[in-house]
């Protein structure tokens, strides 16, 4: 007897944009040792989905023999409906929130597999929804404040007060970033349209910059009160670092979270030349559940939120995607089966 099929998009062919997903139904897949199969409540996608997929057009060569389409979609919500063998965390009919792996994937579809060691419960005070805009854009958001600008969130902190940059801060990554920055005691500078300013200054926001006007210029991207930057966390695409240095503090960073070449050749420059002021290039590889555990938390006191731009179902989920890679989406873009 075959095994039971579900519903999924994939990546199909090597056509760019939505037109190169198809629905199709595969094989519902099977729980390995250390892994939960987790019926889907809501996924969300990422900038990663788009550029794993332009990946896949410059490796067509290598890809053309694959024995089925992968099905992008990192971040899911859902519930657990098999374990493997060695998972002790959780059991059937748990709630969970879990983010896949770029290599792999599999959230949009009516289910999925996930490693043990990257899923948490999802409490009740939580939705799917809102559980699933958090792994992938919180994760990145979390990581960059603490690991590279040294914030310490949710505790007190006698030192003086960092200042934050933020920009696309009504996007995905934004949105998390300015509510934990403000957690860690900074002052938050951001960049957005000026449709939302509104939005963004709610969720914590000191000051605010119109991103067409940063856009000009270093001078334009200068804070409103003219403190200088401790650090940047740039979650857009299209920014010099020349726009940025003239705006940093004596020992200022950047993050740049959608590195060009350009970018990464700077950021190399910078330390190989001992540089006070450094670039620093960041991409997502998380390998357990801490992170992912504070985060849902936070959510859960009511500290941090999910901004939903939009719901779509998967049936339409060219449409997310064409969204979503327009770049104009305000907060996260979820799919549900």
């Amino acid at each position: 007897m075959g095994r039971r099929l579900m519903h999924a998009l994939v990546y199909s062919g090597f056509v760019d944009g939505a037109v190169g997903l198809k629905h199709v139904e595969v094989p519902i897949p099977k729980a390995g040792k250390d892994e939960v199969v987790i019926k889907v409540e809501a996924a969300s996608i990422n900038p990663v989905d788009w550029k794993i997929y332009n990946l896949r057009l410059l490796l067509r060569p290598l890809l053309s023999r694959a024995s089925h389409p992968p099905i992008p979609g990192n971040d899911v919500t859902g519930e657990v409906v098999e374990v493997g063998s060695g998972v002790q965390k959780f059991k059937p009919g748990d709630k969970v929130i879990t983010v896949l792996s770029v290599y792999t994937a599999g959230g949009l579809s009516e289910y999925c597999v996930a490693k043990e060691k990257v899923t948490v419960l999802r409490p009740a005070e939580v939705s799917a929804a809102e559980g699933a805009g958090l792994p992938v854009a919180g994760l990145t958001a979390l990581i960059s404040l603490t690991q590279y600008a040294g914030l310490k969130l949710d505790q007190p902190d006698n030192g003086p007060q960092k200042n934050i940059l933020v920009t696309a801060a009504s996007g995905g990554v934004g949105q998390y970033a300015v509510q934990l920055a403000k957690l860690g005691n900074a002052h938050v500078t951001a960049t957005c349209g000026s449709r939302n300013f509104d939005l963004v200054r709610a969720l914590g926001a000191d000051e605010l910059i119109d991103y067409k006007a940063a856009a000009e210029g270093a001078a334009s991207l200068r804070s409103p009160s003219g403190r200088k930057y401790d650090a940047v966390l740039h979650c857009a695409p299209t920014v010099a670092w020349s726009v940025f240095e003239p705006n940093l503090a004596e020992n200022g960073i950047v993050i740049d979270l959608i590195p060009s070449a350009g970018t990464r050749w700077a950021s190399t420059v910078k330390k190989l030349t001992f540089s006070k002021k450094k670039l620093f290039t960041f991409m997502l590889t998380p390998n357990d559940d801490e992170g992912l555990k504070f985060l849902v938390g936070l959510m859960k006191e009511g500290k941090l939120k999910t901004i939903i731009d939009s719901k779509h179902a998967l049936s339409r989920g060219e449409e997310a995607w064409s969204k979503g890679v327009s770049g104009h989406a305000t907060g996260k873009i979820i799919i549900e089966p």
